[in-house]
């Protein structure tokens, strides 16, 4: 077991460098990247148990990025697995973002480039053995990296306490490690990651669809709500903001303008019919998340030329 924390009598630059070169060394090859923090502090503690590598990461904001140049035939093939124990994280590996929370995990393949973006404090457990110890075609692999899987269903309430006490107890596994751990840590988790997993992660595309398709159905039943965002809706999702951005693009849409443009065609919808002529207009837009009347007045007559109350009129007209 060993245990590795920046030193104290080093400049913030200097700690960041010394971060920088442990990682790397302790892991696979690896970039830091500094995020805007006024100081930098991380200690990493790491044991071996078989062939299983367990590290706990204790470290504040930046991103690691496994790149290109990193990876070289003379590398070993390992598996990696973080499980999130504070803070927060975003996994990017082939074309896949996973947003990871507390008490949740994913896999990564360090045959391929991978960047883990932390932008707060973060606290993480991180596995690391032979990918050959999992026991699965690259088909299923590739499947099952970068995705997320459920930590609160399934096999996930069994295995992430399990993993969260190797954490915790990390600094005596070396020294108490029954003969079998090892295999044991892995089949867990594939066994938890293989049942987890969504059904359809076969490439970028037939992840993208799906998941496209639930994130559109979730904000249209949440329109009345004035807090869907942007945030909330990629939180729900356990995908960054970023991955939500590109998903909706490949729509033609950005976040905010399609649930403006929907908030704004049910609030037509309602102001034209007869039975809600009796609702004032402020409600109608209060009732389709726009709890401000200055600006449901200002967007609708962006989108339509005319304000809420000469909509309504030029209905009634119409109507006699």
């Amino acid at each position: 077991m060993s245990t590795m924390t920046t030193p104290l009598d080093e400049t913030a630059a200097g700690r960041f460098d010394f971060w920088h070169t442990l990682i790397g060394r302790s892991f696979v090859p690896l970039a830091a990247l500094p995020r805007e923090t006024p100081d930098f502090h991380a200690s990493l503690c790491s044991a071996q148990v078989g062939a299983v590598q367990v590290s706990v990461v204790d470290a504040d904001p930046h991103a690691v990025a496994h790149t290109r140049r990193h990876i070289s035939s003379g590398l070993p093939e390992m598996m990696k697995v973080s499980v999130q124990l504070a803070g927060q994280c975003v996994l990017t590996q082939k074309d896949r973002e996973v947003l990871l929370r507390p008490g949740e995990l994913a896999l990564y393949d360090t045959r391929f480039p991978y960047t883990l973006d932390f932008d707060h404090p973060y606290r993480v457990l991180v596995l690391m053995f032979p990918l050959p110890m999992l026991r699965l075609p690259d088909r299923e692999l590739d499947r099952l990296t970068a995705v997320p899987v459920p930590s609160r269903t399934g096999l996930g309430p069994v295995v992430v306490p399990f993993l969260k006490g190797l954490a915790e107890q990390v600094e005596e596994l070396e020294a108490a490690t029954p003969p079998r751990l090892a295999e044991t840590v892995v089949d867990l988790v594939g066994a938890l990651v293989a049942s987890g997993a969504a059904p359809g992660h076969d490439g970028p595309c037939s992840e993208r669809e799906p998941l496209t398709r639930r994130i559109l159905a979730y904000m249209e039943q949440r329109l009345a709500d004035p807090r869907l965002g942007p945030d909330h809706v990629a939180a729900a999702h356990h995908i960054s903001r970023r991955y939500l951005y590109n998903l909706l693009a490949d729509q033609g849409h950005t976040v905010s303008g399609w649930i403006r443009e929907r908030r704004l065609e049910q609030c037509h919808r309602d102001l034209t019919d007869p039975a809600l002529d009796a609702l004032p207009v402020g409600a109608v837009g209060g009732r389709w998340g726009f709890p401000d009347p200055a600006r449901f007045s200002h967007a609708f007559k962006a989108a339509y030329g005319m304000s809420p109350s000469q909509a309504r009129s030029t209905a009634q007209a119409l109507r006699q």
